[in-house]
């Protein structure tokens, strides 16, 4: 007999479509912050400027600097038939992995305009992801022929820097970290005035974000995302783990970078790196001793994710308690602590 959290469907919930936040709390750090204990309970119900009061002297909060870039793309083919693309990966100025839409229809060879640009396609990969060959450089195109690629679930205008980070620094996500989302740079001076560090990892968010699990638990095949873990970012990560520190993710995608990069004996690898790491009960966590995230759709690896860190039932709980006090959720919405 399967333990909770083994089935999909043990990560359902119904949630009403008022709930899906639509847009950012202003100031960002007055959203709603829920407080759980990891293996407990919910422990208070605060707004995340009061984020000082649950961490301490020492701990270490590690960000993810991606910044997102206008990777979708309207086109056309030689037909005359409309084609959307969403940049995923870049493999040469010129040359992109992209997600196409429809994208049976465009075969090795089609060639198709995005405005001023115009791009064939080269390959298909096992994803069913398509290499796009430009006729030149892209990335100083993009803010003039594309779009921020918001969730589908966000259906009003979102602006572009509401949809970043206030540390985003590294171009290359489609998605943002969205636990990042509700910090302030004056919210960061405080955490910094009370002596809790602050390091930085890059994790370029691919449309895995989007795609939900399908099939089982078990068969589910994570969207490969490229990394970078600075030296001095896993150097303070090391030595906060040495020293009995807590180190505190900001963000899943933080959570499965540090975890892809620590080498039993050795700690946290510096470097790049690629991670496919599926997150999900149980699991057990060699870095990370506390989180910052959102709440997330149903069904998905994000919130196996978290009810890996935080246990199944916890999470289910917390997550009902947010349903019952009007919490706002997904990429836009409230964020939870777990510690």
């Amino acid at each position: 007999m399967s333990e909770p959290g083994d089935r999909l469907e043990d990560y359902y919930y119904d949630l009403p479509e008022e709930r899906i936040a639509q847009k950012g709390v202003e100031p960002r750090d007055h959203s709603r912050l829920m407080v759980v204990e990891r293996g407990g309970g919910v422990r208070e119900h605060a707004r995340f400027y009061d984020l000082p009061r649950f961490l301490r002297a020492g701990d270490l909060l590690v960000f993810n600097e991606t910044r997102v870039i206008p990777a979708r793309l309207y086109g056309v083919k030689e037909s005359g038939a409309r084609v959307e693309a969403l940049l995923v990966e870049e493999e040469a100025p010129e040359r992109w992995w992209a997600l196409v839409h429809p994208g049976r229809r465009l075969k090795v060879g089609a060639r198709v305009s995005f405005g001023p640009l115009a791009a064939r396609v080269e390959a298909v990969n096992e994803e069913g992801l398509r290499l796009l060959v430009f006729d030149g450089p892209v990335r100083g195109r993009l803010e003039e022929v594309g779009e921020t690629p918001l969730p589908p679930y966000i259906r009003e205008p979102v602006p572009p820097e509401r949809y970043q980070t206030v540390f985003a620094r590294r171009e290359g996500s489609v998605a943002a970290p969205t636990a990042g989302l509700h910090f302030t740079p004056r919210l960061l001076r405080r955490l910094a005035e009370m002596g809790v560090e602050q390091a930085s990892v890059v994790l370029h968010v691919g449309p895995g974000t989007f795609q939900p699990v399908r099939g089982s638990i078990e068969t589910h095949r994570m969207h490969a995302e490229r990394y970078q873990v600075p030296g001095r970012t896993a150097a303070r990560v090391n030595r906060a783990l040495a020293e009995g520190r807590r180190v505190v993710a900001v963000g899943t995608t933080v959570v499965r970078t540090l975890e892809s990069a620590f080498v039993p004996g050795e700690g946290v690898r510096p470097g790049a790196g690629t991670t496919r790491l599926f997150i999900r009960p149980p699991y057990e966590f060699s870095v990370v001793g506390g989180l910052v995230t959102n709440f997330h759709l149903p069904g998905s690896t994000l919130l196996m994710l978290v009810a890996a860190f935080a246990g199944y039932r916890t999470t289910m709980a917390a997550y009902r308690e947010a349903l019952a006090g009007e919490y706002r959720f997904f990429s836009l919405g409230d964020a939870m602590l777990i510690i």
